[in-house]
């Protein structure tokens, strides 16, 4: 069997899975390299190599022929380079599109804005700072921002999903699950058309098999040297 085209370094519940998301909307040949955040494998020499930042995720692309070596970091940089890599996949609007603009608007909006914005709320400042020293808007204008781009729907870019859906749409879900997420009929209704993609629960059916098998071999670990099973199972979960 021929290696697989990209290799995905990831960890669950992390921002690796925008990338691994990604690649199940692009019916991409991929495979996995585990990471344990908590024991800080992503701090390890050969991966320093691979991402000087030591951060998740980080993509190889071996190339069509199998015969690159491209290293891709950051999750925007990813989704964007998979999305015109695999054209086909039709997770970007073609280069001559009028709907290019906006879709590049979104990819860099996330980490660019949103992200920051929402490290402000979770982890205030002790004071203010000078109105013109941030780059970003404050969290509740720059969630406002998303919701006015969603209001005509499904999706960012209308009826076309893309790979900036899967930047944008991703930390919805995670200000949603953490409750930082304001009550909206429009954000509930692109979490929905969201939920309902293919893509996205093959890519929660891979990271729910992961944190299976990491609980399972806890449990055998702990067995092994006489601990309470019971007990690990429940710390762990």
């Amino acid at each position: 069997m021929e290696p697989a085209r990209f290799v995905l370094h990831h960890a669950p519940h992390s921002r690796a899975f925008r990338a691994l998301w990604l690649l199940e909307e692009a019916g991409a040949a991929y495979s996995l390299v585990h990471h344990d955040l908590s024991k800080g494998t992503q701090k390890a020499p050969a991966f320093l190599a691979l991402n000087p930042g030591g951060k998740l995720p980080v993509l190889l692309d071996h190339g069509p022929a199998g015969d690159w070596s491209a290293v891709v970091c950051e999750s925007a940089a990813i989704c964007a380079y998979v999305a015109d890599m695999l054209p086909a996949a039709r997770l970007a609007p073609a280069l001559d599109s009028p709907l290019r603009g906006a879709y590049a608007t979104w990819l860099a909006y996330v980490p660019g804005a949103l992200e920051p914005a929402m490290a402000d709320l979770m982890f205030p400042r002790q004071s203010e700072p000078p109105p013109l020293a941030l780059g970003w808007p404050r969290y509740d204008a720059a969630l406002r921002r998303v919701e006015d781009a969603l209001r005509q729907g499904p999706y960012l870019l209308g009826e076309d999903f893309s790979a900036a859906d899967i930047l944008t749409g991703s930390l919805l879900q995670w200000l949603q699950a953490w409750r930082k997420l304001p009550e909206s009929a429009v954000f509930d209704r692109y979490l929905a058309a969201l939920a309902g993609r293919d893509g996205l629960r093959r890519a929660q059916a891979v990271e729910a098999q992961l944190l299976q098998a990491r609980a399972d071999d806890a449990a055998h670990t702990a067995a092994a040297a006489g601990g309470d099973v019971g007990h690990s199972a429940t710390t762990a979960a």
